[in-house]
């Protein structure tokens, strides 16, 4: 696909309106949250804040960018003429900003759909985007072919190349199914790796693998704008990214880390999905 802007243009507009919003969902932490909705279960609740920083980041990226499309987990659908489609992610890590436990993130990426190397298993492919994390307002960036960048500081991501000394992220689903589930696979899982840890954020989790904060992460059940703009970061940052078997990374599973601990992961994880079939 030919665009007509240059993705490092667009990583730019990512990162300063995920700044800008992040900024502000942080400051009305400050003053209280109010839970709007529930989702799936009880505990995938909906904040007050959640619904007005999408609101900011459509109302910022119609005037930056009016004939892209948007699509945004609390419900934003604005269709375009260009063939980007800008996937957001207003809190990632809502709970968390509930509970102001400080892992919780605003993502904001430019996607297109190609079929181009990349691509994820909801078809799109994101070409610059950015993750800000409003606790220790840390601005986290990417384009195609461009690199990663943590305020500016190109990434180089993990470097563990042992399945039995990585620091492995990890994540849960909101139902009782999918977390019981979950958690068997974990106990396939958690002999074999150093430890783990559960931030209760997709972006944040990738982030932290692109920053070689963590060395490897895996996770079932996420949702377009939970991964759109972090994947793109840990792969720029020199990460795999990649699902089971021949299978696209994306709901079904992600896995992300060096190729060696990716392929290794990707087959305890399968066999375990293999014994509760």
């Amino acid at each position: 696909m030919t665009l007509s802007v240059d993705a490092s243009t667009l990583a730019d507009v990512a990162g300063s309106l995920a700044r800008t919003v992040g900024r502000v969902i942080h400051s009305k932490r400050a003053i209280g949250v109010d839970v709007a909705a529930t989702k799936s279960s009880l505990s995938d609740v909906v904040t007050a804040a959640d619904q007005e920083a999408e609101r900011l980041l459509t109302e910022g990226l119609l005037r930056h960018r009016p004939d892209d499309a948007i699509l945004g987990e609390e419900g934003a659908s604005i269709a375009g003429t260009t063939g980007i489609t800008w996937v957001v992610d207003p809190i990632d890590g809502t709970v968390n900003y509930l509970y102001n436990i400080p892992a919780y993130a605003v993502s904001v990426a430019a996607t297109v759909e190609d079929g181009a190397p990349g691509t994820m298993s909801d078809g799109r492919r994101a070409i610059a985007g950015a993750v800000y994390l409003p606790v220790t307002g840390e601005l986290f960036t990417a384009w195609e072919g461009g690199g990663a960048f943590l305020d500016g500081k190109r990434l180089s991501g993990p470097a563990e190349s042992e399945l039995g000394t990585t620091l492995l992220a990890t994540g849960f689903g909101y139902t009782v199914e999918r977390r019981t589930e979950q958690v068997e696979v974990l106990r396939h899982v958690l002999p074999r790796v150093r430890d783990i840890r559960r931030m209760g954020s997709a972006a944040t989790d990738l982030c932290m693998l692109a920053a070689g904060r963590v060395d490897a992460y895996y996770e079932r059940g996420l949702q377009p704008w939970d991964y759109a703009a972090a994947t793109l970061i840990a792969r720029e940052a020199g990460a795999t990214v990649r699902g089971l078997g021949e299978a696209a990374p994306g709901e079904e599973m992600l896995i992300a880390g060096t190729p060696a601990v990716t392929a290794e992961l990707a087959a305890i994880v399968a066999e375990a999905y293999r014994t509760l079939a």
